[in-house]
């Protein structure tokens, strides 16, 4: 189900807005709904990312990072 949104763009805005859905073959509400998935997207990764760093344990991190591999490096690997 969809609903029907007004949204003011200035004139210059619609301008390229209607050039870019052109150029992608898509209709001006088909590109706006894109760019509102995507933003919307990306603003719940964020908040997603931001939840995970909170539960992080740096000292735990650091620890493993600075331990002992199991192994030589590989060839092209190793440290300078």
């Amino acid at each position: 189900m969809t609903t029907e949104t007004s949204v003011r763009v200035p004139p210059h805005l619609r301008e390229e807005l209607e050039r870019l859905a052109s150029d992608e073959g898509v209709s001006v509400d088909e590109l706006v709904t894109l760019a509102v998935a995507e933003k919307l997207s990306s603003l719940r990764a964020r908040a997603f990312f931001a939840e995970r760093a909170k539960r992080g344990d740096t000292q735990r991190f650091l620890e493993i990072l600075n331990r002992e591999g199991g192994e030589p490096p590989r060839e092209g690997d190793e440290a300078p």
